[in-house]
């Protein structure tokens, strides 16, 4: 049976973040750090997922609240709500911590946190990650991961609009 305490102590206010970042470069422990929306979960989640927590001893992810989602996605999304997402979430074991975050960019909660790596998807050029500054001016690294090839959750919906006859 899933333990409901243990997974909501893994979804973690910013407030709560930055007090366990200084817990974890106390103990001299590596933080990653990775952002997105992260609808609806498929393969091409998991498998980046696992690679952005392999960077590390900690996996931070920030997820986009339904109002930020909304503003990037158009009104369709998000399809499932942001507790739901931080929720399932926080339940893959390769997760350390979910947090929330409104903006439509992260560079605000990154610069704050200043993980000692940012992971994004190689579906992002270099140029583009938010945050990267930050974190590389702090000595941090900045890595993009391989992008599953058609593992896209507009993909997903677009199937799923298709076969619905919608």
């Amino acid at each position: 049976m899933l333990d409901c305490r243990r997974m909501s102590g893994k979804i973690l206010s910013h407030e709560d973040l930055l007090r366990e970042r200084i817990t974890l470069r106390d103990d001299g422990k590596t933080l990653v750090f990775t952002n997105g929306v992260f609808d609806l979960l498929h393969v091409g989640h998991v498998r980046y997922l696992q690679r952005a927590r392999a960077l590390g001893d900690a996996l931070v992810v920030a997820i986009n609240s339904d109002r930020s989602v909304r503003q990037l996605k158009g009104d369709s999304r998000p399809v499932i709500v942001e507790q739901e997402r931080a929720e399932i979430l926080a339940a893959l074991r390769q997760v350390t911590y979910v947090t929330i975050f409104d903006d439509i960019s992260p560079r605000a909660l990154i610069a704050k946190v200043l993980p000692d790596v940012l992971a994004k998807g190689g579906d992002y050029g270099m140029d583009e990650i938010h945050g990267r500054e930050e974190v590389e001016a702090a000595g941090g690294r900045v890595v993009s991961l391989p992008f599953t090839e058609g593992a896209s959750t507009s993909a997903m919906i677009e199937r799923m609009r298709k076969r619905s006859g919608k």
